[in-house]
Protein backbone atom coordinates (compact mmCIF):
# COMPACT_ATOMS: atom_id res chain seq x y z
CA UNK A 1 0.00 0.00 0.00
CA UNK A 2 1.12 3.45 -0.71
CA UNK A 3 0.14 4.55 3.23
CA UNK A 4 -2.90 5.44 4.92
CA UNK A 5 -3.77 9.02 3.97
CA UNK A 6 -5.94 9.43 7.71
CA UNK A 7 -5.33 9.59 11.14
CA UNK A 8 -6.81 9.36 14.63
CA UNK A 9 -4.59 11.47 17.10
CA UNK A 10 -5.78 10.33 20.60
CA UNK A 11 -5.61 13.56 22.38
CA UNK A 12 -8.55 13.50 24.71
CA UNK A 13 -6.92 11.92 27.84
CA UNK A 14 -6.96 13.70 30.95
CA UNK A 15 -3.18 13.92 31.90
CA UNK A 16 -3.51 13.50 35.69
CA UNK A 17 0.22 12.76 36.00
CA UNK A 18 1.48 15.91 34.35
CA UNK A 19 -0.38 17.55 36.97
CA UNK A 20 0.23 20.69 37.71
CA UNK A 21 0.78 21.46 34.25
CA UNK A 22 -2.24 20.07 32.91
CA UNK A 23 -3.99 21.76 35.51
CA UNK A 24 -4.25 24.90 33.05
CA UNK A 25 -2.97 23.12 29.91
CA UNK A 26 -3.90 19.83 27.87
CA UNK A 27 -1.08 17.57 27.68
CA UNK A 28 -0.43 17.51 23.63
CA UNK A 29 0.11 21.23 23.91
CA UNK A 30 2.68 20.51 26.53
CA UNK A 31 6.14 21.69 24.94
CA UNK A 32 9.28 19.56 24.21
CA UNK A 33 12.48 22.07 23.29
CA UNK A 34 9.87 24.65 22.45
CA UNK A 35 7.25 22.41 20.11
CA UNK A 36 4.20 20.91 21.29
CA UNK A 37 3.83 17.32 21.88
CA UNK A 38 1.07 17.34 19.44
CA UNK A 39 2.60 19.30 16.94
CA UNK A 40 5.70 16.52 16.57
CA UNK A 41 3.10 13.94 15.98
CA UNK A 42 1.24 15.42 12.94
CA UNK A 43 4.55 16.61 11.61
CA UNK A 44 5.24 13.25 11.30
CA UNK A 45 1.79 12.39 9.88
CA UNK A 46 2.11 15.09 7.39
CA UNK A 47 5.76 13.77 6.31
CA UNK A 48 4.18 10.60 5.59
CA UNK A 49 1.51 12.19 3.32
CA UNK A 50 -1.85 11.73 5.64
CA UNK A 51 -4.16 14.88 4.07
CA UNK A 52 -6.84 14.32 7.02
CA UNK A 53 -5.85 13.81 10.71
CA UNK A 54 -9.30 13.56 13.04
CA UNK A 55 -7.86 14.80 16.83
CA UNK A 56 -10.10 13.70 19.85
CA UNK A 57 -10.63 16.49 22.41
CA UNK A 58 -11.68 16.56 25.87
CA UNK A 59 -9.93 18.21 28.57
CA UNK A 60 -9.19 21.57 28.05
CA UNK A 61 -10.29 20.46 24.54
CA UNK A 62 -11.10 24.09 23.01
CA UNK A 63 -7.06 25.15 23.48
CA UNK A 64 -6.33 22.21 21.26
CA UNK A 65 -8.85 23.11 18.70
CA UNK A 66 -7.32 26.86 18.67
CA UNK A 67 -4.24 25.46 18.01
CA UNK A 68 -4.54 23.33 15.26
CA UNK A 69 -7.16 25.79 13.52
CA UNK A 70 -4.29 26.94 11.35
CA UNK A 71 -3.47 23.16 9.81
CA UNK A 72 -3.80 22.33 6.45
CA UNK A 73 -1.27 19.51 5.93
CA UNK A 74 -2.75 17.34 7.17
CA UNK A 75 -6.27 19.07 7.51
CA UNK A 76 -7.47 18.40 11.27
CA UNK A 77 -10.85 17.10 12.36
CA UNK A 78 -11.93 17.61 15.69
CA UNK A 79 -13.90 15.24 17.45
CA UNK A 80 -15.39 16.45 20.18
CA UNK A 81 -15.44 14.62 23.23
CA UNK A 82 -16.28 17.20 25.99
CA UNK A 83 -19.42 15.37 27.23
CA UNK A 84 -18.18 12.38 27.43
CA UNK A 85 -14.38 10.88 27.78
CA UNK A 86 -14.86 7.41 25.30
CA UNK A 87 -11.26 5.82 26.02
CA UNK A 88 -8.80 5.22 23.03
CA UNK A 89 -11.65 2.65 21.27
CA UNK A 90 -14.91 4.38 22.10
CA UNK A 91 -13.31 7.41 20.59
CA UNK A 92 -11.88 6.16 17.55
CA UNK A 93 -15.71 4.63 16.82
CA UNK A 94 -17.05 7.94 17.39
CA UNK A 95 -14.59 9.10 14.49
CA UNK A 96 -15.16 6.55 12.10
CA UNK A 97 -17.20 8.19 9.21
CA UNK A 98 -14.29 10.89 9.20
CA UNK A 99 -11.56 8.14 9.18
CA UNK A 100 -13.76 6.44 5.74
CA UNK A 101 -13.20 2.75 5.11
CA UNK A 102 -9.84 2.11 4.20
CA UNK A 103 -6.70 1.59 6.96
CA UNK A 104 -5.81 4.58 8.79
CA UNK A 105 -2.65 5.26 11.53
CA UNK A 106 -3.68 6.10 15.03
CA UNK A 107 -1.12 8.09 16.98
CA UNK A 108 -1.08 8.93 20.66
CA UNK A 109 -0.46 12.45 21.19
CA UNK A 110 1.74 12.04 24.07
CA UNK A 111 4.38 9.88 22.81
CA UNK A 112 7.36 11.23 19.90
CA UNK A 113 10.44 9.62 18.81
CA UNK A 114 14.03 10.72 16.80
CA UNK A 115 13.84 8.96 13.40
CA UNK A 116 16.54 6.81 11.91
CA UNK A 117 16.87 6.04 8.74
CA UNK A 118 13.37 6.02 6.73
CA UNK A 119 10.28 7.56 8.76
CA UNK A 120 8.82 4.86 11.23
CA UNK A 121 5.47 5.84 9.91
CA UNK A 122 6.39 4.71 6.31
CA UNK A 123 8.64 1.73 7.55
CA UNK A 124 4.86 0.66 8.86
CA UNK A 125 2.97 1.21 5.51
CA UNK A 126 5.46 -1.01 4.22
CA UNK A 127 5.13 -3.72 6.62
CA UNK A 128 1.41 -3.71 6.45
CA UNK A 129 -0.58 -6.68 4.71
CA UNK A 130 -3.94 -6.00 4.36
CA UNK A 131 -4.63 -10.37 3.85
CA UNK A 132 -2.95 -11.36 6.79
CA UNK A 133 -2.91 -8.12 9.21
CA UNK A 134 -5.78 -6.30 11.03
CA UNK A 135 -3.60 -4.01 13.42
CA UNK A 136 0.23 -3.13 13.12
CA UNK A 137 1.85 -1.39 15.94
CA UNK A 138 5.13 0.48 16.45
CA UNK A 139 7.12 -1.22 18.90
CA UNK A 140 10.00 0.60 21.36
CA UNK A 141 13.08 -1.31 22.55
CA UNK A 142 13.61 0.04 26.08
CA UNK A 143 17.31 0.15 26.26
CA UNK A 144 16.54 2.57 23.47
CA UNK A 145 13.66 5.46 24.79
CA UNK A 146 13.27 7.73 26.93
CA UNK A 147 10.58 8.61 29.84
CA UNK A 148 9.71 4.75 29.71
CA UNK A 149 8.98 3.65 33.49
CA UNK A 150 6.42 0.86 33.10
CA UNK A 151 6.59 -2.70 31.79
CA UNK A 152 7.05 -4.02 28.33
CA UNK A 153 4.18 -4.90 26.28
CA UNK A 154 4.46 -7.67 23.92
CA UNK A 155 6.32 -10.07 21.91
CA UNK A 156 7.93 -9.98 18.67
CA UNK A 157 7.96 -13.13 16.92
CA UNK A 158 9.93 -13.68 13.82
CA UNK A 159 6.99 -13.43 11.34
CA UNK A 160 6.06 -10.19 12.68
CA UNK A 161 3.17 -11.43 14.76
CA UNK A 162 2.17 -10.24 18.55
CA UNK A 163 1.54 -11.71 21.52
CA UNK A 164 1.36 -10.13 24.86
CA UNK A 165 4.62 -9.75 26.89
CA UNK A 166 3.87 -7.86 29.71
CA UNK A 167 7.18 -7.72 31.68
CA UNK A 168 9.16 -10.03 29.66
CA UNK A 169 12.97 -9.60 29.41
CA UNK A 170 12.82 -9.75 26.08
CA UNK A 171 9.70 -7.77 25.50
CA UNK A 172 8.86 -4.36 23.66
CA UNK A 173 6.77 -1.62 24.35
CA UNK A 174 3.98 0.12 22.36
CA UNK A 175 5.12 3.05 20.78
CA UNK A 176 1.81 5.11 20.87
CA UNK A 177 1.42 4.40 16.94
CA UNK A 178 0.43 2.08 14.27
CA UNK A 179 -2.36 1.43 11.65
CA UNK A 180 -5.65 -0.23 11.98
CA UNK A 181 -8.27 -1.56 9.79
CA UNK A 182 -11.87 0.00 9.93
CA UNK A 183 -12.98 -3.70 10.22
CA UNK A 184 -12.50 -4.70 13.51
CA UNK A 185 -15.01 -1.82 14.80
CA UNK A 186 -17.84 -3.54 12.73
CA UNK A 187 -20.65 -3.14 14.99
CA UNK A 188 -19.05 -1.47 17.91
CA UNK A 189 -20.59 1.34 19.74
CA UNK A 190 -19.41 4.50 20.42
CA UNK A 191 -19.24 3.79 24.01
CA UNK A 192 -16.40 4.17 26.76
CA UNK A 193 -13.72 1.11 26.06
CA UNK A 194 -10.04 0.60 25.36
CA UNK A 195 -8.16 -0.49 22.31
CA UNK A 196 -6.96 -3.69 24.42
CA UNK A 197 -10.16 -5.32 23.32
CA UNK A 198 -8.92 -5.29 19.93
CA UNK A 199 -5.73 -6.10 20.52
CA UNK A 200 -6.42 -9.09 22.51
CA UNK A 201 -8.69 -9.87 19.78
CA UNK A 202 -6.46 -9.65 16.95
CA UNK A 203 -3.63 -11.64 18.82
CA UNK A 204 -6.62 -14.57 19.28
CA UNK A 205 -7.19 -14.43 15.33
CA UNK A 206 -3.33 -14.14 14.72
CA UNK A 207 -3.86 -10.52 12.83
CA UNK A 208 -1.72 -8.49 15.66
CA UNK A 209 1.98 -8.06 13.67
CA UNK A 210 4.23 -5.37 14.91
CA UNK A 211 7.23 -3.43 13.68
CA UNK A 212 10.13 -2.65 15.81
CA UNK A 213 11.07 0.85 15.86
CA UNK A 214 15.05 2.33 14.43
CA UNK A 215 14.80 5.40 15.90
CA UNK A 216 14.59 6.51 19.07
CA UNK A 217 11.02 6.73 21.13
CA UNK A 218 10.39 9.35 23.53
CA UNK A 219 7.29 9.28 25.85
CA UNK A 220 6.63 11.96 28.08
CA UNK A 221 4.20 11.03 31.40
CA UNK A 222 5.04 13.32 34.03
CA UNK A 223 6.64 17.16 34.33
CA UNK A 224 9.94 15.41 34.97
CA UNK A 225 9.96 13.68 31.92
CA UNK A 226 10.17 16.99 29.94
CA UNK A 227 14.17 17.35 30.78
CA UNK A 228 15.27 13.95 29.84
CA UNK A 229 13.11 14.53 26.81
CA UNK A 230 14.70 17.58 25.52
CA UNK A 231 18.55 15.92 26.80
CA UNK A 232 17.71 13.35 24.04
CA UNK A 233 16.69 15.54 21.75
CA UNK A 234 20.30 17.94 22.61
CA UNK A 235 22.32 14.89 21.38
CA UNK A 236 20.51 14.53 17.71
CA UNK A 237 22.92 16.14 15.05
CA UNK A 238 21.69 19.61 13.94
CA UNK A 239 19.13 18.79 11.21
CA UNK A 240 18.41 15.18 11.89
CA UNK A 241 15.39 15.39 14.56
Amino acid sequence: MTGPKTAMVLAAGLGTRMRPITDTLPKPLVEIAGRTLLDRGLDALAGTGVDKAVVNVHHLGFMIATHVAGYTKPRIVISDESDRLLDSAGGIVRALPELGPDPFYILNADTFWIERGTPELERLAATWDDARMDILLMLANPADSTGHSGSTDFLLADDGRLVRGRNHPEGLIYGGAGIVHPRIFEGADAEPHSLNLYFDRAIAAGRLFGVAMNGHWITVGTPDAIAPAEEALRQVPAGAA
